[in-house]
């Protein structure tokens, strides 16, 4: 009878107890994107741009992904504080006749909207848009009087 080797206690693992909890939350993002995000009640495909939104010390910058849209295809507006982005990837047959049968599709078409509230007012009459291998850059220059300014001190 062969002897079973014991491994020696010479480590000891921290008990965390939101271990693979990233994990579920993964799994469960996916099974809304789907099932209910992806899905528009009428039928039709939704999707949703990947959007990333970082601040300088002038200005907030939008940078959002959006392949095989043309720039007329979308619209930028501001009401207030909240910056929306509309637009639409339209479905077209490239290089396919009447009569192909697709047998996968994957990409998403049709049209989206995103919506960023901005943390601070923005100078509406100096935003400006970009537009370039598929991504779209919005730069919203801050207000005058959320920008933080140096205070010089006199001496009397």
């Amino acid at each position: 009878m062969a002897m079973e080797r014991r491994r020696p206690f010479s480590t000891v693992e921290r008990w965390d107890p939101f271990r693979g909890f990233g994990d579920i939350q993964t799994e469960m993002n996916r099974l809304f994107d789907s099932w209910a995000g992806r899905q528009a009640g009428t039928g039709e495909r939704v999707w949703l741009p990947a959007v990333d939104v970082h601040e300088t010390k002038d200005a907030f910058v939008l940078t959002l992904d959006v392949p095989g849209v043309t720039e007329k295809d979308i619209n930028i507006s501001i009401n207030g504080d909240l910056l929306t982005i509309k637009g639409e990837r339209r479905f077209e047959r490239a290089g396919a006749a009447d009569g192909d049968t697709y047998h996968r599709l994957e990409r998403l078409y049709g049209r989206f909207e995103r919506s960023v509230q901005l943390p601070t007012m923005v100078q509406t009459d100096k935003v400006k848009a970009t537009y370039r291998d598929g991504v779209l850059t919005v730069t919203l220059p801050k207000a005058e009087e959320v920008k933080p300014r140096e205070i010089k001190i006199d001496l009397q």
